[in-house]
């Protein structure tokens, strides 16, 4: 049977897809269903047709799957910013263990016995909401030309309102209604994408979960603000002790009193340390700007994070910038972490390169167990921030290089003669350069620890390094992201002759 757009069908789901759509077939010709989870039944509607697929949305669900739970926010369908939410989070672990292993045989090309009896089942999370200390909320209008912050609609620049992602932490609606309420008074525009017109693009929200320390950041198509004493007066008003994390009981899963009390807790140390604007005045879709002015207190917030089951003295402090990448979830960048650093196997008589080392959080845990590291990073700032993390944490035995991976490394390796025991990676979603893996294998490291944002990037390096003399020892994933398709893996690879 042929099928078309605006048919409406009936089609179990078998499968679900690495964006989080639904997958089942009718007659053979596979649909991707929006909204739609394994098990379920759904009628959809088909918006897309390609000549061996097609794409379509749910409709109605005619038997719901048994991993069908009830979505925690209203806006789950339209926003798409968590597309497995209407999954049980257990069931979500396994889509993520599912397809760090199917990406791995797929495209590394490994053998899946191989791979089973070596991998680990996916870190979940205790409680996987209100773990983000970091969220960015376009600025714009309604249709009614209201002033709105909120989130994208899935694939669109449509600004759907919502002050209160539950991903986020609860301060984030009182410091947005604040900023939105400044904005209404003083009559400031926000931005227009079509026009290029306005002034306030987005806002950004960092909190020190650790520290309680909170950012505000106005993203601006301008240099300066009208009315800023009016907007620092808002900001350093609120009093961030009257809504906590964990009131609602729906928040979190398995809630109990003592998680309770210690999030009042926190609640009640969290305040407003820094509010600053950045400058963004081109035209496009990049959020931050270069230019970030100081309007009140710091330019940083800090924040600390340990390894597991370290003393609470050994904790790395790290100072965080508007600019600085930073894991958004705490939490579970501790146990990452934790992994990461088992995995280096380290006795304190290595060197360890740590590649893309951002604002210095792995080459900071990696230094407290190794005779030296060298650190490397594209971004100027996050190498200035990760030598003052340094310092302030108290360790001298990092060192940190300005430049891409792929071209600091062989200079310093060809150049300096600079070995290394270890190699740490934790490259962007696109993986690592052909140079950097040349020159990792050059280097012949004893071991090298892959710490991956997108398993299927991961995959593709680890067949080359694994084609160049080191064998796969050990995967886990680790969910930093609940409610979403996307998972951190950790991977210990060792070199052959060793």
């Amino acid at each position: 049977m042929e099928y078309r757009k605006n048919d409406i069908v009936t089609v179990q789901i078998d499968d679900i897809g690495n964006d989080g759509e639904g997958i089942g077939k009718i007659d053979g010709f596979t649909l991707f269903v929006k909204d739609a989870v394994i098990g379920d039944t759904v009628e959809a509607k088909i918006t897309k047709i390609k000549k061996n697929y097609g794409y379509a949305r749910t409709e109605k669900i005619i038997k719901p799957s048994s991993f069908r739970v009830e979505p925690k926010c209203a806006f789950h369908r339209q926003c798409g910013g968590c597309q497995i939410q209407a999954m049980s989070y257990e069931r979500q672990l396994l889509f993520k263990q599912e397809k760090i292993r199917n990406n791995l045989i797929h495209i590394g090309g490994f053998d899946a016995e191989a791979i089973d009896k070596m991998m680990e089942p996916v870190v979940g999370m205790e409680h996987p909401w209100r773990y983000r200390n970091k969220a960015q909320f376009p600025v714009g209008y309604d249709k009614n030309g209201n002033l709105i912050t909120g989130f994208y609609a899935g694939r669109t620049h449509d600004i759907i309102p919502n002050t209160d992602c539950i991903l986020g932490t609860a301060e984030n609606k009182q410091i947005l209604e604040a900023v939105l309420s400044y904005m209404k008074e003083n009559h400031v525009p926000a931005y227009r994408e079509q026009t290029g017109e306005g002034l306030v693009r987005h806002i950004l929200i960092r909190t020190g979960f650790a520290s309680g320390e909170i950012m505000v950041c106005l993203i601006i198509n301008g240099t300066k603000l009208p009315a800023e004493k009016e907007l620092i007066k808002k900001m350093t008003g609120l009093s961030l002790v009257e809504t906590t994390p964990m009131e609602d009981a729906d928040c979190r899963q398995g809630e109990t009193e003592e998680k309770n009390a210690y999030d009042k807790e926190n609640a009640a140390k969290k305040k407003i340390v820094s509010i600053s604007v950045s400058v963004n005045t081109e035209r496009t879709n990049v959020i931050m700007g270069k230019e970030i002015r100081v309007l009140w207190g710091r330019g940083y917030i800090e924040d600390s994070i340990r390894i597991l089951g370290a003393p609470e003295e050994s904790r790395i402090k790290f100072r965080i910038s508007p600019l600085s990448f930073y894991q958004v979830n705490p939490e579970q960048t501790e146990k990452l972490y934790s992994l990461a650093l088992a995995c280096a196997g380290l006795t304190g008589k290595e060197t360890v390169w740590d590649l893309y080392c951002g604002i210095g959080t792995i080459s900071l845990f990696l230094a407290r167990y190794a005779q030296k590291v060298y650190g490397v990073e594209i971004i100027p700032q996050a190498v200035e921030d990760a030598k003052e993390n340094a310092r302030i944490s108290g360790i001298d035995n990092a060192e940190f290089y300005v430049g891409k991976a792929e071209e600091v490394l062989p200079e310093k390796f060809a150049g300096e003669g600079i070995r290394a025991d270890v190699i740490v990676v934790d490259p962007p979603r696109k993986g690592c350069d052909d140079r950097c893996l040349e020159t990792m294998l050059a280097m012949k490291p004893e071991r090298i620890v892959y710490v991956s944002c997108d398993s299927a990037t991961l995959a593709r390096d680890l067949k080359v390094l694994c084609g160049g003399g080191y064998e796969l020892r050990k995967v886990q994933g680790v969910d930093l992201f609940g409610g979403t398709v996307h998972v951190e893996t950790v991977v210990l690879i060792q070199r052959k002759d060793t």
